[in-house]
């Protein structure tokens, strides 16, 4: 049994909020740490202005995800940068 059409869109609003919220706030979280780490300046500074610009970041993100042409692309386009940023933010913390 499939579900109705009004089903089917609200199960991707709900999914784009759920990737709003949770994958913004995450994208948000690792780009603050990984700027933090990266920003030239005092480590106090560094973090001040990484978590400033987060907030930017995350009101894109929640942007980006209600933009987007469908609830896949919205959770990839949060996923992937997530991802990146992740890995570049592991393999700074590692060397230092």
């Amino acid at each position: 049994m499939g579900l109705s059409q009004t089903g089917r869109y609200r199960l991707g609003v709900a999914s784009r909020v759920v990737a709003a919220a949770g994958g913004g706030y995450v994208l948000a979280a690792v780009a603050t740490g990984l700027l933090a780490v990266v920003l030239p300046m005092p480590p106090a500074e560094a973090v001040m202005t990484a978590t400033l610009l987060s907030f930017s970041l995350y009101a894109c993100a929640v942007l980006w995800v209600f933009a987007a042409g469908s609830a896949l692309c919205a959770w990839i386009g949060v996923a992937v940068p997530s991802a990146v940023l992740g890995v570049a933010l592991a393999v700074l913390r590692s060397m230092a």
